[in-house]
This record gives structure tokens, C-alpha cells and sequence, in this order.
């Protein structure tokens, strides 16, 4: 199931429990009070780069009692539903976006940071052909930084 962005919910809205309700059911979910957690920390409010381990340090800090597992199961079922972007950065790390539009990010090694890269900052000048009955759905373009060693001895 893919989902596109519902005007009813902007992207950068901070959003009521109600709402976060609304948009498991519209996604197709049944808002569970662990998932209501969930999507409370991960859609309550801006967009956001977060992993598992992440949420999970988050709801705990918050007192909810929800297992590593659940949050990683939330986070695969809210991307089956359209709700987030999983970005793969290496075989240990992966990412969930909140902003699910087709875009392009760095990554900052050092700190393990994400970050958007602004607008149309990068161009694709051609595309492969897919397989047969196949389409390309987007493109994931991560620039991975690290510290320029000229620019620390300015």
C-alpha cells in the first residue's frame, strides 16, 4: 500500500492525538496504543531522521513501556503504509524519514547525522532502463561528509 501525502495533514503540522488516530486509520493501521506512542514522537511534529534505536530511547525516556522489537515493527509497518522512508545507510544503519517526498540527503559519518539536502541540489542527467514490468518509484542519493582537515587548521 502506498500512501501520498494527505493535505489534511501537512508534513510540518504538530498534530493532535486525534489526528495521529486519523492518519494510522487512513495508512490502514489500527492505532494501538503502542503505535499511538510511536506516531506521537515520530509524526507528532516536524519532519525528522530517526532510527529504531533512537525512538526507542525516546518512548522509554517518556516511561512507555514498549520493546526495541515493537518499534521496529511499528517503523516497517509506517513504511508498508506511506507514513515514513526507510533510508538504508550501511549493513547497521537505517533510517526512517518522516518526509516521504522524493528527496536527497547527507550524511554526516562522524556524527552519524542525516540531514536534507535543500531543493533540487542534485540532478540525475539520465535514468536506466528498469527490467521489464518494472518502474522506478525514486531515487535515495546520500552524500556522505566528513571534516574538511584543511578548513580545521584555518
Amino acid at each position: 500500500m502506498t500512501m501520498t501525502t494527505n493535505p489534511e495533514f501537512p508534513p510540518h503540522a504538530v498534530r493532535s492525538e486525534s489526528e495521529l488516530m486519523s492518519l494510522l486509520r487512513a495508512a490502514g493501521l489500527r492505532p494501538t496504543r503502542q503505535r499511538l506512542v510511536l506516531a506521537r514522537l515520530l509524526l507528532g511534529g516536524m519532519d525528522r531522521h530517526v532510527s529504531a534505536e533512537q525512538l526507542h530511547a525516546e518512548a522509554i525516556a517518556q516511561g512507555e513501556q514498549v520493546s526495541l522489537a515493537t518499534v521496529y515493527n511499528a517503523l516497517h509497518q509506517f513504511r508498508a503504509a506511506g507514513l515514513v522512508r526507510e533510508l538504508v545507510i550501511d549493513a547497521a544503519r537505517a533510517y526512517f524519514d518522516t518526509n516521504t517526498s522524493n528527496h536527497n540527503h547527507f550524511f554526516i559519518e562522524a556524527d552519524g547525522v542525516l540531514l536534507d539536502i535543500p531543493g533540487a541540489g542534485i540532478e540525475v542527467a539520465r535514468m536506466p532502463e528498469p527490467p521489464p514490468g518494472m518502474r522506478i518509484s525514486h531515487i535515495d542519493v546520500v552524500v556522505r561528509l566528513v571534516p574538511d582537515e584543511g578548513a580545521s587548521k584555518a
